[in-house]
Formats: C-alpha cells, sequence, structure tokens
C-alpha cells in the first residue's frame, strides 16, 4: 500500500459513526481523499433524515 486512501460513503460515515477500525486505518495514512460524489451523498442522506439539521452539522 502506498498509504493513499480514497473513501467511499460508507466508510465516511463510519468515521463519523467513531469506528475505531477506520480511524485506525487512517491515522497512518500518507494522504485521504473524498470524491466529490461521497459529499453529495453525505448531503442527501443527511436532507432525508429524521435530525437533518443533526446530520447536516
Amino acid at each position: 500500500m502506498n498509504g493513499k486512501y480514497l473513501l467511499d460513503t460508507s466508510i465516511i460515515v463510519d468515521l463519523f459513526a467513531n469506528d475505531r477500525a477506520v480511524h485506525k486505518c487512517l491515522e497512518k495514512a500518507e494522504s485521504v481523499f473524498i470524491p466529490s460524489i461521497a459529499v453529495g451523498e453525505l448531503y442527501y442522506g443527511a436532507i432525508k433524515s429524521a435530525r437533518m439539521q443533526e446530520n447536516m452539522e
């Protein structure tokens, strides 16, 4: 591995949920990238959720 990670939406959600395994892997990362489509998916999910304001923050 070269220490670079491209995160998908499910991993980002796990990161927000404080998944220890995800945090442990990313601590060692040289670079972390988030594709714009994942950002859009996160916004969409937050807007459609029952806790929209909390999730948007």
